[in-house]
Formats: structure tokens, sequence, C-alpha cells
């Protein structure tokens, strides 16, 4: 029987990292798409070994570069004859940078990696993922959007491109939320668009985890200092693999589409209400996201936006 095929982007680290083993393992066949191979192989080698499995292949990708995925998927294509499963786990995670930062194709960066960058992969790979008897896409997403409960917080799609990047402030921990929220909108459009292709489309969110060296050292000091201190009762990536593993792979979730899950595996709700009471359990709670992510002018918009940054 011809082994299931994986890919799993930013796989040289952290979670990516934890679900690249988790899938080898249990004797998929892993393709690890990471933007740098000499940083990468050492860990490709590590998950042969550990997980007995040969079959755990590198690929370059940028997902910040239209361009790099272009060239990816198109070599993709070319060399495998199946795709099962393609989990968005790759992100840019610099808080503290200061700077507003354009991708090779004049997008802001957090967006062009986080949000359009997955959008376009997915829409190149489709055809390919359709073949299979059990398609599934992931998105990596955060509690981050829960910042979204606050009526006053938008993303700001006048800016994408640098319009205002020299008169409004730029925060890149907000741009992160963004940029996250904006792909969650884009999960569901994205869902809506497959499943009369039998493609399920899920996000999963993010709890906390213990985040690796390499992602910590590229924060400023001050959250370089936050995020080692976090990091001691951080929980290890591993858990959160398991659950990629579990939506991306088990009956339980063989039907599931268009929906958001939270680190319980339980499927979240756009809240009702976002005042008193209510809006407390919102944010401390697991059952409930922004109704921001529900309301389908912000779902059209992005989606809008997106198609048409990938067909420039």
């Amino acid at each position: 029987m011809e082994q299931r095929m994986v890919i799993i982007t930013g796989a040289n680290s952290g979670i990516g990292r934890a679900a690249a083993l988790k899938f080898a393992s249990e004797g998929y066949h892993v393709l690890m798409a990471c933007r740098s191979l000499q940083r990468s192989r050492g860990v490709q080698a590590e998950i042969i070994q550990l997980s007995s499995n040969e079959s755990v292949d590198l690929m370059e990708l940028d997902m910040s570069s239209f361009a790099s995925i272009r060239v990816f998927c198109k070599a993709f294509i070319a060399k495998y004859s199946r795709l099962d499963i393609l989990i968005h786990n790759a992100a840019y995670l610099n808080h503290g940078e200061k700077e507003y930062k354009l991708s090779p194709e004049h997008i802001e960066l957090t967006f062009a990696t986080n949000t359009f960058g997955p959008l376009l992969m997915s829409h190149l790979l489709h055809g390919l993922l359709e073949q299979s008897p059990d398609p599934r896409i992931l998105h990596a997403n955060t509690t981050n959007i829960k910042h979204f409960f606050d009526p006053k917080r938008t993303i700001e799609f006048d800016n994408l491109r640098g319009e205002f990047r020299d008169t409004r402030p730029f925060s890149m921990y907000k741009q992160y939320g963004d940029s996250k929220m904006a792909l969650l909108l884009l999960n569901f459009k994205l869902a809506e668009e497959y499943k009369s292709r039998g493609v399920n489309v899920n996000a999963l969110q993010i709890n906390r985890v213990k985040l690796s060296p390499a992602t910590i050292n590229k924060m400023s000091p001050l959250w370089r200092v936050l995020a080692r201190v976090q990091n001691l009762t951080n929980p290890l990536p591993s858990g959160m693999a398991d659950h990629y593993f579990h939506i991306c792979t088990s009956d339980e979730f063989k039907s599931v589409t268009g929906q958001f899950i939270n680190h319980k595996r339980e499927i979240m709700h756009p809240a009702t209400t976002e005042t008193g009471l209510a809006q407390l359990k919102n944010i401390f709670g697991l059952e409930s996201y922004p109704a921001y992510a529900a309301d389908v002018q912000n779902i059209e918009k992005i989606w809008a936006l997106g198609m048409a940054l990938i067909e420039e």
C-alpha cells in the first residue's frame, strides 16, 4: 500500500519538527518544507533516525515569497504523484520587530508569510489534494486572535502593501494577530470553496507551547526574556503535534470542515455576546472565538484581496 503523503511547512523546529516526527513515526511519507536547507538537513536526518522511516524528504520553501511557493509547488507536483495532507505550520513571529517590512511581492511580510502564502500554496496544490481519498488542510492559528473580542480591533486592510508604512504606528505583535485572524477568515472561505471537491479545511488554535531557541532568538531583547520565562511552564510541542496528527488523520474529523478547533480538540463557535460576564468567558474560555471572524463582509474582503494578490 502506497504511503500517505503529508507536507508540513516550517518543519525544522518547534511544533513543525514535532509534527514531522509524529507523522514519520506513524509511517507517513513526510515532506519537510523549510526556508533553510542548511539548518534543516540535520533535523531531517534526526527524524529519519528516530522514526526508523526513510521517507522523510526536504525541499526549500520560503512562505513569504510567492515566487518560492510557485517553484516549490511546481517541483513537488513534478516529483510526487500524491498529496493527502497539507499543514500550514510556518509563521513569521518576530515579536518586538519595530520595522514595517515588505515581501518580495511588496506585501507586508507578516501577512505574506502567515496569510497569503498559505492561500497561494493551497490554491496551487488543491488539484493534487483532490485526488486523495481523504484530503485535509490544516491551518495553525493562535489564541492571539482573542484580541479581536475588542470591538475596536480591526485588520488594517488598507495598509497591507505599505500604503501608510511611514505615517501609522507599527506593532509586530498586533500585526501577527491580524495576520492570523485573516488566516482564520480565509480558512472558513477556503473550506466553503473546497467542500464540493472533497477537501476538508480546518484551523487549530495553538495554545501555550514551548518555543524553540531559533524562534526566541529572532525576537527583540524584551520579548526574548518574556518568552524564556513563559517557556519554563509551557508544554512541549509534541502535544500540539499530536493534535495536528489527530485532526488530519482520525475518523473523528474525517467529515469535519470549515471549523476552528481548540487545543482540547473541541470545535469552537463564534461568540454570540461580547459584553459583560459573557465577554470574560469569551476571553478566558475555550468555547468561542471573536464574532469578527464570522462576519461575512470580513471574510469576503480578505478573500477578494487574497485572490487578487495571488493571481497578479
